[in-house]
């Protein structure tokens, strides 16, 4: 220490054993007064620190406690996020966001009993109105220590109150707040501020977790800040347990897991039915014979009135009203036009809707008042910002404009289209306008679906699980024409491969037919023989062989034997013949299609080139490989002049001349062909298309051939994969698939897994085809030809005629 006035040190200071003492003494003096002063401070101000919430739970202060719940079934995944944000919130607020029913509130209530076995402290605000909200959010401030100066500075217009609630809500930890049923958001306020902005009620500034549960999943709503945490249905399984926990006695864990599935999982109705299932006084006691009574009485059951409806809170916890909130509400934002919107798509099959498929004429017709593209599509925005209806192909899109208009889609859950069919039944007098306007849009659509082709193909197939209703809500008068829209578009999804719809329609069509206009009428027939070829593209080749025989006795009585219908019955049958192997019967039957349909219809009509196609294809298949390449190539050029370069049928021409000369050694002509139509099968008609995945195995069946092993093992494994997804495990053509796999594989020395393979798709071929089929002797030659290349070396001759006698073998 220097004495800069004498630049002389002090005797006193040269003394260590001084100085520490003097510096100590110093330092506890001013702790002293620090803490004084903050003593004096505390004088003045209460502390900020959290007061309990039992002491404020008097009166009007008991709403601020979370309602009691049971335990929480197969929500584990979202209080797992909710916990880590209670721990650390990171300036953001979480949103638990659902249609009504799905259990929100059940989830912030356990949620809210976990932070409070904790010790944070928890509070409760329901919101009715912006007022109430206010006081509540007040309440919560002064249990968390808000001065009651603060609050009478904002009370004055001195400060705002939000601003003074939240400050104090940033100065104490450990808190969770939850705000419930905020469905209104733009009600919440105060007056003019969105949510978003943050500037009133919800904000993410605090130090503990706000929590708010609301209809609107909307980001646009609730900003940037917040963690949307969107509710789905219960699995099955712990949707079965709610059942089991509520109605213990009712039956098993399988009846009750069934009888979930049927709810939906929709929490709401898993509680309303089981508290039904354990009243002493029920008509229905179990769980199966409530779900076998629902069926008949669900407008009974889950959707009666209730007559304090007009309550919201009664509404909430009502099955039959829960969604008529939403609706009241979009109604209050003058959206009056998603009630009715809704109340269509219910009419409509439990699948995806089409976009295209519900226009502004089609609304105007059942509501009788004009209705815009606008005013539609802020329905369809309004009905998905509350959860009532889901976009299946547009995962995280905020709206129903999102992605392509081509193939958007909705889907309403099982019980919300249920229940509102049945609001629809008791609020209306003229269901039968409703039910004629959607059977003419249903069939407009169709046509149009029909007249774009190809491209029309994906509406297709979106339309096919709506079109049976045309034969429900049809006036019989356009019965005919409406099973005329049916065979139409199922026309059109075989051509698009997908056989599984065209079956659905078909049966549907068959059923109602038989029943209209008797088993032999030419429609009936018609619609059988349809059946019968869908059922042969699903893999089922001998219901489908029954009925295609059956049809064509019957139109060869009926109809006389060279009729139009009689010829194409008889092409069908050859040509399913021909593709379980029966080649020479096919053949037969070709022949004689082939010149009659030469003299009826001429040389150069569409079916008379199917029938030479289809010929060659048989001759192919019994071993006249230089007579079918000579078919194949003269129906290619008059497929190609006649029907285009690119239709569907001159690719499929192209592809079959391929395979007539692969089998015919002509490899190197034939892979240069499929080639060339793999990429166009793909280009025109997709990836998945079952055309697109013959070609891809029949190039890797020349592949093969031309010793080219491992290109090809690669080739025909996408392609199991592909028809395996596609078409199923059990599908001819997956089996095709396995057991050119395996050929590839023992060609390429990999006889374990060929050996494996070829086991099981023997075993499969047994089962499906029969012992003796065609298919199944190839399959055990070729897993003879495998063991026994796996037993000799390399090189011995031994080996290399088996080599050769699998090559000569080929593929399915």
């Amino acid at each position: 220490m220097t004495n800069y006035a004498s630049a002389a040190v002090p005797g006193w200071a040269a003394q260590a054993w001084v100085i520490w003492p003097v510096f100590a003494v110093l330092v506890a003096v001013s702790i002293g007064l620090l803490l004084w002063g903050r003593h004096l401070d505390a004088a003045a101000r209460p502390p900020a620190r959290v007061a309990p919430v039992s002491r404020l739970a008097r009166g009007r202060q008991a709403s601020l406690r979370p309602p009691h719940v049971q335990r929480v079934r197969g929500r584990e995944g979202e209080l797992a996020v909710l916990a880590g944000m209670l721990r650390r919130p990171q300036g953001r607020f979480a949103v638990l966001c659902a249609v009504g029913g799905m259990g929100k509130t059940t989830v912030a209530a356990q949620l809210a009993a976990q932070a409070e076995a904790m010790g944070w402290r928890v509070f409760w605000v329901r919101w009715r109105d912006g007022a109430e909200l206010a006081q509540q959010m007040v309440q919560a401030a002064l249990a968390c220590g808000l001065p009651e100066a603060e609050l009478e500075a904002a009370r004055a217009g001195q400060a705002s109150l939000p601003d003074v609630v939240w400050r104090q809500l940033g100065r104490v930890r450990r808190w969770l707040l939850v705000v419930d049923n905020a469905d209104e958001p733009y009600e919440i306020g105060p007056a003019g501020e969105p949510v978003a902005d943050y500037r009133g009620w919800i904000r993410p500034h605090g130090r503990g977790l706000l929590v708010v549960t609301s209809r609107d999943g909307s980001e646009q709503t609730w900003g940037p800040c917040a963690r949307l945490l969107p509710l789905e249905p219960l699995p099955v399984r712990p949707a079965g347990q709610v059942l089991l926990d509520t109605a213990p006695a009712a039956g098993t864990a399988e009846q009750a897991r069934e009888l979930a599935a049927r709810l939906g999982g929709l929490p709401l109705a898993l509680h309303a039915a089981g508290t039904y299932l354990a009243g002493p006084t029920s008509r229905y006691r179990t769980f199966a014979a409530y779900r076998q009574a629902l069926d008949q009485e669900l407008r009974f059951l889950l959707g009666a009135a209730h007559p304090n409806a007009s309550h919201p809170q009664v509404a909430r916890a009502v099955v039959r009203h829960t969604w008529e909130v939403s609706l009241d509400q979009l109604a209050g934002e003058g959206n009056a036009l998603a009630r009715p919107l809704l109340r269509l798509l219910a009419l409509l099959a439990q699948a995806p809707v089409p976009l295209s498929l519900i226009t502004p004429d089609l609304l105007s017709v059942v509501t009788g008042h004009d209705v815009t593209a606008m005013a539609l599509e802020g329905a369809f925005a309004g009905l998905h910002r509350y959860g009532l209806l889901g976009l299946p192909h547009s995962p995280g899109s905020t709206g129903p404009a999102s992605g392509s208009s081509e193939g958007a889609q909705v889907v309403l859950h099982p019980l919300i289209r249920e229940i509102n069919a049945v609001a629809l039944t008791a609020e209306t007098s003229e269901l039968a306008v409703w039910h004629r306007a959607l059977a003419e849009r249903l069939t407009t659509a169709v046509h149009e679906a029909s007249r774009r082709g190809r491209a029309g193909w994906p509406a297709a197939v979106l339309l096919a699980p709506h079109l049976p209703l045309l034969l429900e809500y049809g006036d019989p008068r356009t019965a005919t024409h409406h099973r005329t829209a049916l065979d139409a578009l199922a026309q059109v999804l075989q051509k698009a491969g997908a056989f599984g719809a065209a079956r659905l329609l078909d049966e549907r069509v068959l059923d109602v037919a038989t029943r209209m206009l008797g088993p032999e009428h030419p429609d009936t027939l018609t619609s059988r023989n349809n059946l019968g070829n869908a059922l042969f593209g699903l893999g089922e080749p001998a219901e489908a062989l029954r009925l295609l025989r059956q049809t064509l006795e019957d139109r060869a009585r009926v109809l006389g034997p060279v009729h139009p219908d009689t010829l194409t019955s008889r092409n069908d049958l050859a040509c399913a013949l021909d593709g379980t192997g029966e080649h020479a019967e096919a053949v037969g039957l070709l022949r004689q299609t082939l010149n009659d349909r030469t003299r009826v219809l001429g040389p150069e009509h569409p079916h008379t080139l199917a029938s030479r196609d289809s010929l060659g294809l048989a001759l192919d298949g019994m071993g006249e490989h230089a007579q079918a390449v000579r078919m194949h190539r003269r129906t290619l050029e008059d497929r190609t002049r006649v029907l285009g370069p690119e239709h569907h049928l001159t690719l499929l021409s192209r592809h079959n001349l391929a395979g007539a000369l692969t089998r015919a050694g002509e490899r190197t002509e034939a892979i240069q062909l499929l080639r060339q139509v793999l990429n166009d099968h793909a280009r025109i008609l997709g990836d998945a298309h079952p055309h697109t995945l013959a070609g891809r195995d029949s190039l890797g069946l020349a592949l093969d051939g031309m010793g080219d092993h491992a290109q090809a093992a690669r080739m025909h494994r996408q392609t199991l994969e592909d028809r395996t997804r596609i078409l199923g495990p059990e599908h001819p053509d997956t089996l095709a698939s396995r057991h050119n796999l395996a050929l590839a594989l023992t060609s390429a020395g990999e006889q374990a897994e060929a050996i494996q393979l070829l086991r099981r798709t023997l075993d499969d071929r047994v089962r499906i085809l029969g012992d003796e089929h065609t298919h199944t002797l190839s399959t055990r030659n070729a897993l003879e030809t495998a063991l026994a290349m796996s037993t000799h070396q390399p090189q011995s001759r031994w080996w290399h005629w088996l080599r050769r006698r699998n090559d000569a073998a080929g593929g399915d």
